[in-house]
């Protein structure tokens, strides 16, 4: 079956999800992008972890949004994970949570400074929090509209999808991305990490300064520049 490859990998991360604390009863989503075949698979809408299996994925068309395979309605969050999919060719997962500490600065919206190496490890910087949607775009195309300011975000950061995987949405909570639906999901278990050091952090110091721009760059790029030396070739 054309789509059994990417639907395993979606129902992995959404399971991951779980797994991991990040969601409570079903608020939360993982997706997969095919750019090249032009699809998406993505969870359906209330469907409990313990209960999802790999069939229950839905597979919409990347364009169209129109449902291609399978029998259940789609997270309502879709619009959102294809709006990033079509803006960036780069990211293969997307994940959604509402986990505690990440959402606590989605709804303070501050964005989650850079305070030390474990975040810049994974994030060139601090993690942006999006503008408020006016009153038109929660009116017209809402979930859409979501997508359209997370990329307006990111894109006011002068970073790429990949250089920082993470946006928090104000008085929503985080997506997160990558290559794939399970860095993705990677990415969604370190921002909640680093949103809780950076919390304790805060609490401790209220005054601390955000880690210096070396130190920063030294730990983003030996994982991920293009002569990266973390972890086994």
């Amino acid at each position: 079956m054309e789509y059994a490859e990417l639907r395993e990998e979606v129902w992995r991360a959404n399971v991951g999800l779980a797994e991991a604390g990040l969601v409570t009863l079903t608020w939360g989503n993982a997706s997969g992008c095919d750019h090249e075949r032009g699809f998406v698979a993505i969870k359906p809408s209330g469907v409990p972890y313990d209960a999802l299996r790999p069939e229950d994925i839905l597979v919409l068309e990347l364009e169209t949004a129109r449902a291609i395979d399978g029998n259940l309605q789609p997270s309502t969050d879709a619009p959102t994970h294809l709006c990033l999919y079509r803006a960036w060719p780069s990211v293969g997962g997307i994940v959604h949570t509402h986990s505690p500490k990440a959402t606590a600065f989605a709804q303070a919206g501050r964005w989650i400074p850079c305070l030390g190496t474990t975040h810049a490890d994974a994030f060139h910087g601090e993690i942006p929090v999006t503008r408020p949607l006016t009153r038109e775009e929660i009116d017209e195309e809402y979930e859409r509209n979501t997508g359209r300011v997370i990329v307006e975000a990111l894109n006011a950061c002068g970073l790429q999808p990949l250089e920082m995987p993470a946006v928090l949405v104000r008085n929503h909570g985080p997506f997160t991305w990558g290559r794939n639906p399970a860095e993705a999901l990677e990415n969604a278990i370190v921002l909640e990490a680093v949103a809780a050091m950076a919390l304790d952090t805060l609490a401790l110091n209220p005054e601390v300064e955000p880690i210096s721009g070396g130190l920063l760059n030294l730990h983003f790029e030996r994982k991920h520049g293009e002569d990266a030396y973390y972890g086994q070739r």
